[in-house]
């Protein structure tokens, strides 16, 4: 009896010492953010997003989801403002996953989060899914000035797409919740005109950008008086010279202030433009300095943004491994108590610090493998895009084709990664999934890719092997289309006929030109087809791009 009291009193200290670790680590974790805050209000970008990757770990740790959470979205704000888009979008979609839809006290984070995956899958070009994020922040915002701040944006995201009746239906709702007088209002108010403007050419917006102008001048806000400088410029460019390029100047003094240097890049292009003769040549070498200027910036954002996240998961990993040895040792010193102390319950308890151990080495090789692939993206994919930029800024003749041969091969080369990826992963995705992944890669504003016929039952009598071959053979084609057809309608359908499966394609590109016969990618899909005892041939006539069909018997049930 006595044993087992003791034994319950053990189980109590060590409950009680794991409670207060998680507590320790909580205060670590809120100690980190508050230094990483203060950086930001320090504008000491490279410092505030190491801090908040390490009180980000600090709360993964402790399972406080909602603080690893809040530090994703803010490390992908500083990749947005430093110009990171790809790796603002990554940051912000690892974001959601510790989110919850059901629990009103995320909201707040969900619609901040969902707002700046919209300002950067924007600046990506992707509009259609930027207007989804936006939507999704203003569904999930309770706060009225935020909820008015995001229909903003919405709406300029419309403007800018020239669907000006959409855009300028949300600014007038939003003009009639927005306080007169305030920034928020003359944020808005500027946009209405702007849409007004460009969708009725009577319109004369200069009274309503005079308005806005003023409010901002009250309120110092040297940002929007960039902006309405900008406006104004743009309006008198095709009416008045003089006016035009007065306001282009006010908004390049203005942006020098702030400071922001794509705000000046914004102006000296409306200076080059409307300075007549020699006098553009000067804000043209002005131009031209910022603008290496900034690309480099961003450059070097994306790779110090990448290194840093790659040396912090190297410093858990370490320390992963020394926890795993202090385990032991404590392990080993516990289980000796135990034995001596307690016989008959020396055996449970050890089997319960053996498990402890056996998952903290789990965690140690899940850590090295995400290490190894987080330096392997770095060296591969990163350094070869730095070295195409570097051929970009200075050589003065561009070898287009070769340019695209180099990104081609940095595009497989970072798939067989996100295979190696896919293979570790528990998760699988539908193969009908991933055709359509791969199929609507190839899309772009100016080209349409159609699917037809990719459901799941149709896939189900196709063999492993040959589901790889198709999706090599799918690849094939599109990379082809992509170099040589100039199509910009695609249809790719499937159908099963029988104990065959039938793949057509026929795009409305220039065909095969009669010169040239078909390149060694477009050989290996016949090869292909053939060693899976199927056949593929290719059709085309001038005027009617290229058709091609593909059949492959399925394997019998």
């Amino acid at each position: 009896m006595k044993k087992t009291i003791l034994f319950l009193a053990c189980l109590i200290l060590i409950g009680c010492q794991n409670k207060e670790n998680a507590k320790t680590a909580s205060l670590e974790g809120y100690k980190l953010y508050s230094d990483a805050v203060k950086y930001l209000d320090l504008a000491v970008l490279d410092s505030a997003f190491l801090v908040f990757e390490e009180a980000k770990n600090i709360f993964l740790e402790s399972s406080d989801s909602l603080n690893v959470a809040n530090c994703f979205i803010n490390m992908s704000i500083i990749q947005r403002d430093e110009g990171d888009y790809f790796g603002s979008q990554e940051t912000g979609l690892e974001a959601i996953d510790y989110l919850d839809s059901k629990k009103p006290e995320h909201y707040v984070y969900l619609s901040s989060n969902y707002n700046n995956l919209g300002n950067v899958t924007s600046a990506l070009g992707d509009k259609a899914k930027a207007i989804e994020f936006y939507n999704l922040a203003i569904k999930y915002e309770g706060d009225s000035a935020s909820t008015r701040t995001y229909r903003n944006n919405l709406g300029k995201l419309y403007q800018d797409e020239k669907d000006y009746n959409q855009a300028i239906a949300i600014y007038r709702a939003v003009l009639k919740d927005e306080k007169t007088g305030t920034t928020a209002f003359a944020r808005v108010l500027t946009n209405y005109a702007t849409a007004m403007w460009k969708s009725q050419e009577r319109y004369n917006p200069v009274k309503d950008f005079t308005v806005a102008l003023n409010i901002r001048k009250k309120e110092k806000d040297l940002w929007g008086q960039n902006s309405s400088y900008a406006h104004f410029s743009d309006y008198y460019a095709k009416r008045n010279l003089d006016s035009a390029l007065y306001f282009a100047r006010k908004q390049y003094i203005t942006a020098q202030q702030i400071p922001s240097a794509v705000d000046q890049v914004s102006a000296l292009k409306r200076l080059i433009q409307l300075t007549p003769g020699d006098s553009s040549k000067r804000y043209f070498a002005v131009y031209q300095q910022l603008t290496d200027s900034i690309q480099q910036a961003r450059a070097a954002a994306k790779n110090q943004f990448a290194l840093i996240r790659y040396e912090v998961e190297k410093n858990k990993a370490d320390n992963l491994r020394l926890q795993k040895d202090n385990a032991e040792k404590t392990n080993r010193l516990i289980g000796l108590s135990i034995v001596f102390l307690f016989a008959g319950t020396g055996a449970t308890l050890w089997y319960k610090k053996r498990k402890q151990r056996l998952e903290l080495e789990a965690q140690s090789r899940v850590k090295e493998t995400q290490l190894h692939l987080s330096k392997k993206i770095h060296d591969v994919v990163a350094n070869g895009l730095y070295r195409v930029m570097t051929e970009f800024e200075y050589k003065e003749e561009i070898d287009r084709e070769g340019m695209l041969d180099k990104l081609d091969y940095m595009y497989n080369q970072s798939r067989d990664i996100s295979h190696n990826v896919e293979q570790q992963s528990i998760t699988t995705v539908a193969y009908h999934d991933e055709i359509a992944g791969l199929l609507k890669s190839f899309a772009q504003d100016k080209r349409r890719i159609l699917i037809v016929g990719n459901d799941d039952e149709h896939w189900e009598a196709v063999g492993k092997r040959a589901k790889q071959e198709i999706k090599h053979v799918l690849q094939e084609l599109m990379v082809n289309m992509r170099k040589h057809s100039q199509a910009d309608q695609v249809l790719v359908r499937f159908e099963k006929v029988g104990e065959t499966m039938r793949i057509y394609y026929h795009d409305n590109g220039v065909g095969f030109l009669p010169q040239k016969s078909r390149g060694k990618g477009l050989s290996n899909t016949v090869s292909r087809m053939e060693s899976l005892g199927g056949s593929i041939t290719f059709v085309s006539e001038p005027g009617d791009g290229l058709r091609i069909t593909a059949s492959i018997p399925l394997r019998k049930r």
